[in-house]
């Protein structure tokens, strides 16, 4: 069998694609390991309509329903190995199956770097946050510690002081930093320690503060983590030839979302923008809209 369009990654830049290509009556297959970073957030609070905020998991199942009902189908696998052949793409899976597709779009996203605490998980988006364009918001005017590693988690505090003054900055592996961001966190009145933590502190999936490796306790309701150092899953783009970035970014064409290989996508946060879902969501119909307009004039 091969598809119109195979989409490695099932969040939401690849569900927003499968929808848009779907209601253009392709033939389409979701490939997607189900591990993405938007199944673990809590709450999404910066979206149209969810002023109170949505969980990941309902909004990726929501378009997962939603697409099967336009006959995308849906895969949980991850693709290990991809290849260009004569009328397309040929993908090979962990689990030993091939899909074939005459169009490919990648998904995949960026997985974040979290520490080995693993009462941080159940937190996120209603209390942990990585993002401070999607959720800064959410700790105006609140006393927050940011928990991160070296110049990552001090450029993360320093760029919360917009929404609040109470900041304390944990560089919790003890990396280096740098010594002109020493000297802004302390014009910025950003407390720093330089000590690894033990305990994370929670209640009810909520985010209390936590205990240091000397024991001491630091309690605060809001915290953000920026460890720096995130996974941009273009694997399968480099397998393919598709011209990547440094930071491994998949570089694409802004209007089209078409990479430097002939009838390959990415959307989302795997090509290098603002990490939010309202972009990733224009990210996957604006590719989704050329691929249409690619197979009809094959």
């Amino acid at each position: 069998m091969i598809y119109d369009c195979v989409i490695v990654g099932g969040g939401i830049a690849g569900l927003q694609a499968a929808i848009q290509l779907g209601r253009y009556r392709h033939h389409v297959a979701i490939i997607d390991s189900g591990n993405g970073r938007s199944s673990i957030c809590r709450s999404y609070h910066n979206l149209i309509g969810f002023p109170d905020g949505i969980s990941g998991a309902e909004l990726r199942l929501a378009g997962k329903r939603q697409a099967e009902q336009l006959g995308i189908e849906f895969f949980q696998a991850e693709v290990i190995q991809a290849e260009i052949v004569s009328d397309g793409f040929h993908l090979k899976t962990s689990n030993n199956e091939s899909y074939h597709g005459k169009k490919l779009l990648i998904a995949t996203g960026v997985k974040d770097r979290l520490p080995d605490l693993e009462m941080l998980i159940p937190c996120m988006g209603t209390s942990v946050y990585v993002c401070p364009d999607c959720d800064g918001y959410e700790v105006r005017n609140q006393p927050t510690l940011v928990l991160g590693a070296g110049n990552a988690g001090a450029q993360m505090a320093l760029t919360l002081t917009h929404w609040t003054e109470e900041l304390i900055y944990i560089n919790h592996e003890l990396s280096p930093i740098e010594d002109e961001l020493i000297v802004k966190l302390a014009e910025k009145g950003i407390q720093y320690i330089d000590q690894a933590i033990h305990t994370v502190l929670t209640e009810r999936d909520q985010f209390i503060g936590v205990i240091l490796a000397d024991g001491s306790s630091i309690y605060r309701k809001r915290c953000f983590v920026a460890f720096g150092g995130n996974e941009v899953r273009s694997s399968i783009a480099k397998q393919l030839g598709v011209q990547v970035m440094e930071n491994n970014h998949i570089v694409v064409d802004p209007r089209t979302k078409l990479t430097s290989v002939k009838d390959i996508w990415a959307a989302g946060d795997v090509t290098a923008h603002s990490e939010m879902m309202t972009i990733a969501m224009g990210d996957g119909s604006q590719a989704a809209i050329w691929i249409h307009k690619s197979l009809l004039s094959t």
